[in-house]
């Protein structure tokens, strides 16, 4: 008897091997009809694998986290299909899953264009409804090259080709299509109903720009129809709120191919660069960090030292100079003990506190690029502190505060918190992993945090609790960091004189909160769609006049403002009072002032706040008072 154990602890007992999708129709007719995979002792498996001894099984379902992984890969083959059936002399090459969808590479002589991808998603659509089987089978690794070279798929003939001699592949069929694939899959097309392509871009065959220039089509797809119409919804909005379009309407900053990856920042982005911070370097003062600068320059021998030569040199840009090797610093870590080792310290100076607003470069490539989300030369709010073992619970305690208050006032009240453990490369003694990681997990505890564990996922010299904040529209994005390192400060030679005289080596948490400048403003221009709060709008009132006649007024106006510390700008321009408005409102100003011959004689402004509301008329003092206390909630 074959003995399976469902989830909610109940068991079956069948005669013989019994297949995932007999399981389901033994539990039910509906389940058996709703089934898409199985999970048998925590692996996922097609429906029609084969259970031979006893086992723990689930049955997964579209309401399921891996089925829609299962969704999102069998319509990626299904995409596959579709482009062999229009385009036969096509060939596929990859097509996994990737966040909210998928994507498959292929080779063809010309570019498929927006009316390919139209006739693309028609052909699925047909090729779903057919509900054709899809089955699964195995062949010799050599006679699955064989195979595939002999209708023509090369690219996949070479993938099958690094598989070690002697293995196994499965390939999956699905009507007149068959593709190599490790599966599972959804036991039939019909399963797959709510899907959209959405673009092609360029990718380069295994990732090597050295290769051809493949054409990749990404696609999403849902458990439901009214999961994609939200997604589809979701996007539109985050077209509206793409920082690289406000960053050009809003005139903030430019990307230039004069210096690919860094970023031109105008008088305006500038303003909203210094407001965010002086913001942090007032958090950094509060809060006990001394401010500190290095060198954008580092001799190689440093890097060497720490490891990050071997690891990171790809990414690091190099110079040369009286025959010495340098490299523009990729992180400013370890600067930061250079600094501290500059004179004997005691166990009384700890935990001692850097911060540093360090300018860093790193040569990603040019396809990862992204406005100013993913760029080259980046600035951190970076911070390091050096402190005995026994304080680092209360220091990422501390830290855990600091960030969700930081993060409140940016308007950001959704933090996921997330611990990453050691990873197989690593280095430092199990035992100090393990006093790190349960600092770490404790300190959210004691904050009251629910948190996720991310197995693997730490740097190799210590662990870290990833903070990730969501915005506006639910994306996430992991901005902040703390990350405990028993390891550089030893190899850098880094130590303390305890209160028995010993000299020992401080433990060294390295913590950011925004994380890089530049993209935390991305997120900022998208979590608030440009319109930025008062605090933060590089313009914070424009006074507009009616006539010439207000001209002197509209100047006093704007200095009562700017001497109350505020951004003003006077719009004194020739045009009607209607144009002025709307200029200013696309330019998604907080206040709008209005000054005309009743509001002159009154000492007063007819005040427009931003959404198109009227606040009619005020006096300059009520308006200060309005504004300052807006400043001060952080509105």
């Amino acid at each position: 008897m074959i003995q399976i154990t469902l989830p909610d602890n109940s068991q079956r007992e069948f005669p013989e091997p019994v297949t995932v999708a007999q399981v389901a129709a033994s539990i039910g007719a509906g389940l058996a009809k709703a089934a898409l995979a199985g999970k048998v002792d925590g692996k996922v498996v097609d429906t029609s694998y084969l259970v031979e001894s006893n086992a723990n099984l689930a049955i997964i379902t579209a309401k399921d986290a891996d089925g829609l992984d299962v969704i999102r890969h069998s319509t990626a083959h299904l995409l596959a299909y579709a482009v062999k059936e229009l385009f036969p002399d096509a060939q596929v090459t990859i097509g996994p899953v990737i966040e909210h969808g998928f994507f498959y590479d292929f080779s063809y002589k010309r570019p498929f264009t927006p009316e390919d991808l139209a006739a693309i998603e028609k052909r699925m659509v047909e090729l779903a409804a057919k509900d054709e089987k899809v089955e699964r089978r195995v062949l010799p690794r050599d006679e699955a090259v064989a195979h595939f070279k002999s209708i023509g798929e090369h690219y996949k003939a070479e993938i099958i080709a690094s598989i070690p001699a002697g293995e196994d592949v499965s390939l999956y069929r699905e009507g007149a299509f068959e593709d190599l694939c490790r599966g599972p899959h959804v036991p039939s097309t019909g399963k797959l109903k709510h899907f959209k392509l959405m673009k092609v871009a360029g990718a380069y065959w295994r990732g090597d720009h050295r290769n051809e220039m493949l054409q990749r089509i990404y696609g999403t797809a849902w458990a439901s129809k009214e999961e994609l119409a939200q997604y589809l919804l979701m996007l539109e909005e985050a077209d509206k709120r793409d920082h690289r379009r406000l960053g050009r309407e809003l005139d903030l900053f430019h990307i230039d191919d004069h210096a690919p990856g860094v970023v031109f920042w105008h008088p305006h982005g500038w303003t909203l660069w210094q407001q965010v911070e002086q913001y942090m370097r007032a958090v950094y003062q509060n809060n006990g960090y001394l401010e500190v600068k290095g060198p954008q320059i580092i001799d190689r021998s440093l890097w060497e030292k720490t490891g990050h030569w071997q690891k990171y040199r790809d990414n690091m840009f190099t110079t040369e100079s009286e025959k010495r090797d340098y490299a523009l610093k990729p992180m400013n870590c370890p600067g930061h003990i250079l600094i501290y080792k500059q004179g004997i310290k005691s166990y009384r100076d700890l935990p001692l506190r850097f911060g540093e607003f360090g300018q860093c470069h790193r040569n990603e490539p040019s396809g990862g690029l992204h406005g100013i989300m993913r760029v080259r030369g980046f600035t951190q709010d970076d911070g390091h502190i050096f402190c005995t073992e026994a304080q680092i619970l209360k220091e990422c305690v501390d830290f855990t505060a600091l960030l969700q208050k930081v993060y409140a006032d940016f308007g950001f009240k959704d933090i996921i918190y997330k611990v990453a453990t050691r990873p197989a490369a690593r280095i430092g003694s199990d035992e100090s992993w393990d006093k790190a990681e349960e600092a770490l997990m404790e300190s959210l505890r004691r904050s009251g945090c629910q948190y996720e564990i991310a197995p693997g996922d730490g740097a190799f010299y210590g662990p870290k609790i990833e903070y990730t904040l969501k915005d506006a529209i639910g994306r996430p994005w992991q901005c902040g960091t703390i990350q405990v390192d028993f390891s550089m400060p030893a190899t850098l030679g880094a130590e303390f004189v305890d209160e028995d005289g010993q000299r020992k080596t401080p433990v060294m948490l390295h913590r950011a909160i925004v994380g890089s400048m530049e993209r935390f403003i991305g997120i900022l221009i998208e979590q608030h769609a440009g319109a930025l709060p008062a605090w933060l709008a590089p313009v914070q009132v424009a006074v507009l006049n009616i006539t010439d006649a207000q001209a002197e007024y509209a100047q006093h106006v704007a200095k009562t403002l700017r001497q109350q510390g505020l951004r003003v700008a006077v719009d004194q321009r020739n045009e009607k009072i209607t144009y002025k408005i709307r200029e200013h409102s696309l330019q998604k100003r907080p206040f709008i002032l209005v000054v005309g011959d009743k509001e002159k004689a009154a000492n007063a402004a007819s005040v427009r706040a931003r959404g198109n509301q009227d606040l009619g008329v005020m006096s300059l003092e009520a308006f200060q008072q309005k504004i300052a206390s807006d400043i001060a909630a952080k509105l």
